[in-house]
């Protein structure tokens, strides 16, 4: 069972996801919603989700879900944070990934997609919204002989997820931060075309850029 907590100021989209999420039976339980982002960090330390879907712009708000996100992602323990919003600038996804957000997702995404992504972040995997990859994909380039290949920092997280290992781990590994993790392994799947980091390894290994024996 996800324990699930909506941190979004209109109340007609925090009934939405209620309503989609809580048909999936017995695998979420919605146990609170915050309309503020003081109120999402203080519901995430009382509450305990296991993970908080967050919006990025609350009105009247000085602070953004960035800022909630961030400070949730530093609770003990740590919720982990999947964006559901409205905007996509690139900014705001790369901003949003490197303070902890295990994933970007936009309001407008079908059901089933927002199901396999809350799956997913509450996992502790990164995901990305179809969108957010075209996008991304726009600015950064596919990978190829037009396209820039993977920097050393990038193949260097992608060969330790190829070993299996979480980005938790891969982060210790590296002597990074898990965030930073994150946001390298967004910058992949906008190069390889993907959306998770089982594709991402297995589009590497059609690459020739992982060994196929891993």
């Amino acid at each position: 069972m996800i324990r699930l907590l909506i941190a979004d100021d209109h109340a007609i989209v925090r009934a939405g996801l209620r309503a989609l999420l809580e048909q999936r039976g017995g695998e979420i339980e919605v146990v609170g919603e915050a309309t503020t982002v003081d109120e999402a960090v203080e519901l995430s330390g009382i509450l305990r989700p296991d993970l908080v879907l967050m919006d990025l712009r609350f009105a009247g708000d000085s602070r953004t879900g960035v800022d909630a996100t961030r400070e949730i992602r530093a609770l003990d323990p740590a919720p982990y944070v999947l964006v559901v919003t409205n905007y996509d600038t690139d900014s705001e996804i790369l901003t949003a990934v490197e303070a902890g957000a295990s994933g970007y997702l936009l309001k407008d995404a079908p059901p089933d997609e927002l199901f396999a992504a809350v799956m997913s972040a509450a996992a502790g995997s990164t995901t990305l919204s179809s969108r957010i990859t075209s996008k991304l994909i726009g600015r950064i380039g596919r990978i190829g002989v037009n396209g820039p290949p993977l920097t050393p920092r990038e193949l260097e997280v992608l060969t330790a997820v190829a070993t299996g290992r979480s980005n938790r781990d891969v982060a210790k590994d590296l002597f990074l931060s898990e965030a930073t993790v994150k946001s390298h392994l967004v910058q992949v799947f906008a190069k390889l075309d993907v959306r998770s980091r089982t594709a991402a390894v297995a589009r590497a290994r059609e690459q020739g850029l992982l060994p196929t024996d891993r």
